[in-house]
């Protein structure tokens, strides 16, 4: 399956980021075992193949970084960002000056297999609770520096982008709220301060909070760590506040928008997902994912 309408990485974004890549593995002397023992004009063949199922991320950023190390060098994609893969499955194939290959193989495997893994894990959190409307999201917590990769990676396994930092929308979480004073002025001030155009998002630890916090009218409401019966009963706290029947309640435009976060696990989200919440954000798609395993193998 291919994902469609995926907007493609920057690329400056790509070339700025592998290049960097290649400079920490290349370091002063350049690859010194490949400088040794392969002659300037020896080629080499190779293929990149999946050994377990998964969603495959990142291939342009592979494409990068042979083309960094040796622009003349052959790669073609046999699939698309976004492909659900079998076992087995060859995604690339690679041909042209040896030294390039092998000096570029690290560095694109590491990208293509972290992001892969990302996509695959994700994917695994939205097949359980795609029988909802609820989406699963990721959050800030992604390795310094590759935030924006790993994002797209979740949006190819068909998990969706939370804020991509402390700039784009507003979270008042409960320290904000501990020092400010209080759940709906915390609102109110953040309104007043970033204007119409940014989303103000608010976290409450209960339903007494939650009640205070509708009468601001945040844009989301973030429900921390509460079990499935008490997510109902905030699904239902916001149909009565906005006076919403069960029927036009998903898809009322007016009403404020949910999202459960806090233990939430491959085992837990299909419950959560099951109360009615608009989203669903968690690490795990992000720290938590194992990489995806892909080898090259070279032919001479």
């Amino acid at each position: 399956m291919t994902v469609a309408l995926l907007p493609e990485l920057p690329a400056l974004m790509v070339e700025e980021q592998v290049k960097a890549a290649l400079l920490e593995d290349l370091g002063r002397a350049g690859d010194i075992t490949t400088l040794a023992t392969i002659g300037p004009d020896m080629t080499a063949t190779a293929t990149m193949s999946v050994r377990e199922a998964g969603v495959v991320a990142g291939l342009e950023l592979a494409r990068t970084a042979f083309r960094l190390v040796e622009p003349s060098i052959r790669f073609e994609a046999l699939v698309a960002d976004g492909d659900r893969v079998a076992p087995g499955t060859t995604i690339a194939r690679i041909s042209g000056r040896a030294r390039g290959v092998l000096s570029g193989e690290r560095v694109a495997l590491n990208f293509l297999m972290h992001l892969s893994g990302i996509a695959s894990y994700t994917a695994k959190f939205a097949d359980e609770i795609a029988h909802t409307a609820a989406k699963v999201c990721c959050t800030r917590k992604t390795i310094p520096g590759l935030r924006a990769l790993e994002k797209y990676a979740v949006r190819l396994g068909g998990g969706s982008n939370h804020r991509y930092g402390l700039d784009d929308a507003v979270l008042i979480k409960d320290n904000h709220i501990a020092v400010s004073g209080g759940v709906a002025g915390a609102i109110r001030a953040a309104r007043a301060y970033c204007g119409h155009l940014v989303k103000v998002e608010v976290e409450v630890e209960g339903l007494a909070q939650m009640r205070e916090a509708l009468t601001a009218a945040p844009d989301v409401i973030l429900l921390d760590n509460m079990g499935p019966e008490l997510l109902r009963e905030a699904v239902a706290v916001n149909a009565g506040h906005w006076g919403l029947s069960a029927a036009a309640y998903a898809d009322d435009p007016r009403r404020t928008r949910l999202e459960a976060s806090g233990n939430v696990k491959i085992e837990t989200i299909r419950a959560i997902a099951e109360t009615g919440v608009d989203y669903i954000s968690t690490s795990k798609i992000t720290m938590a994912a194992p990489t995806l395993d892909i080898g090259l193998d070279i032919s001479v």
